[in-house]
């Protein structure tokens, strides 16, 4: 049961648009467990809706920001933001697509690869995704023969795969939706959500959906930012009102086992700077438990993943990196530096604001059709197409899509090399010129 303690209002996208109500409710329990011995381990600025680009300037008090505070469950180690955007407005203008990343698009080809050399699912039997934005993760299994189904809750991104020949429900996975697909198709040998359970505000009936869903013999793939990659690699951008959950291990294997389910493999990924792809199936399936559940287990308990002052060390690394932008900030200011940003990444607004980059930056590079020419959520900076760079010559760019630092510098050589300089945030805070070294 949700608690409603903050409703906020904000405005709309666009100049003298009507203000909507925007209602976000703060939790007082556990996502996963149910607890109520929660810790507030990393107290965060608010930012605003990471998604909500304007098509016209507005005055930056038309907006509202939203906590982002990061709580840990002292019962079951589970870290999670505990303030929940109404999903109406959280979705409305979500702009991702899964598909503009060729990077994403061979990690989709290699997991289906994987799941039926590994798990070899009956041929023609269902694959069902959940969160399945465009497509993307079902096109290698219908290739291979498979009958998929998506599930994603943003209406226009649904019908466009539909529309692609990815048939799409346009819902959110609820129990209700489970048995009405299993009547229809039949269960799924395959389900997957990648990057669905961070995004999930009600785990438990997500989960309930899947144990539903799945065939006696099935198997359930989910993949999330591990969280143990986020406290080591300082990975803030990850963080804002759609990451609802950070996931690690030892509190997602009880989980799912209240649920039905048991965990049988984890497996590390490099996509998202550190991830894990987990596999389960229903409680009692043909499958052994492999031992890398074990050795995660190990490594978490070894590293205090489930104790606050793993997180707090997170947070003080986070107090450093603010001190060094500060420096960077003061010194620019001093010297009448120009500064842009690159990148109107999701990550964007979390890092503006945590450094306080929002009256420092005069425009955003970006060609995401949804984005150039308009501007950014809460701080209306204008996103200029990147053909410009070369015609603005900023002093410094400060990447904000930190996932594609290094592709960002190496197709900009032109601007390093005419005396630019781009600025990673996180995992350090770096000027890189000329004759630096690629980012991490």
């Amino acid at each position: 049961m949700r608690h409603a303690l903050r409703l906020t209002s904000a405005s709309g996208t666009a100049k003298n648009a009507p203000r909507m109500n925007v209602c976000c409710t703060h939790q007082s329990h556990c996502r996963l467990c149910l607890g109520r011995n929660l810790d507030l381990v990393v107290k965060l600025e608010p930012i605003p809706l990471a998604s909500h680009y304007a098509a016209e300037r507005a005055a930056p008090a038309d907006d509202a920001l939203y906590p982002t505070d990061l709580y840990l469950c002292r019962d079951c180690g589970h870290v999670q933001i505990l303030d929940i955007i109404d999903p109406a407005v959280l979705w409305e203008d979500y702009a991702y697509r899964s598909g503009q990343t060729k990077g994403i698009l061979d990690h989709f080809e290699a997991v289906a690869a994987s799941v039926i050399a590994r798990h070899h699912p009956p041929a023609g039997s269902l694959v069902v995704d959940i969160g399945s934005n465009d497509g993307s993760l079902l096109r290698p299994f219908k290739r291979r023969g498979h009958r998929v189904l998506g599930v994603d809750p943003v209406r226009y991104i649904a019908a466009e795969a539909t529309a692609s020949g990815i048939e799409t429900v346009p819902e959110g996975m609820t129990p209700a939706l489970a048995k009405r697909i299993v009547e229809r198709h039949g269960p799924a040998s395959v389900v997957t959500a990648f990057n669905v359970f961070a995004h999930a505000p009600d785990m438990g009936a997500m989960a309930q959906s899947i144990h539903d869903l799945l065939a006696p013999d099935g198997v359930f793939l989910f993949e999330a930012q591990y969280l143990l990659d986020i406290v080591d690699h300082v990975l803030l951008g990850t963080i804002f009102h759609e990451h609802m959950s950070h996931h690690s291990v030892a509190p997602m294997q009880r989980f799912l086992a209240r649920h039905g389910m048991e965990l049988i493999d984890v497996e590390r990924v490099s996509i998202q700077r550190g991830s894990i792809i987990g596999t389960a199936q229903r409680r009692g399936g043909p499958r052994p438990v492999q031992p890398s559940v074990a050795a995660h287990l190990a490594l978490e308990r070894e590293r205090g993943l489930d104790r606050p002052e793993a997180l707090q060390e997170f947070g003080a690394r986070l107090g450093r990196l603010r001190q060094d932008m500060d420096r960077l900030r003061a010194e620019w200011t001093r010297r009448g530096a120009t500064v842009a940003a690159y990148g109107a990444a999701r990550s964007g607004p979390t890092l503006i604001v945590q450094f306080g980059l929002g009256g420092l930056i005069d425009c955003i590079f970006d060609d995401h059709p949804q984005k150039v020419n308009r501007f950014s959520p809460y701080h209306r900076i204008p996103v200029l197409p990147t053909r410009t760079l070369m015609e603005r010559k900023p002093d410094y760019v400060i990447i904000l899509a930190y996932l594609h630092a290094r592709s960002i510098v190496a197709s900009n050589r032109a601007y390093l090399e005419q005396g630019g300089h781009f600025v990673t945030c996180c995992p350090d805070v770096r000027v890189i010129g000329a004759d630096s070294a690629p980012p991490k």
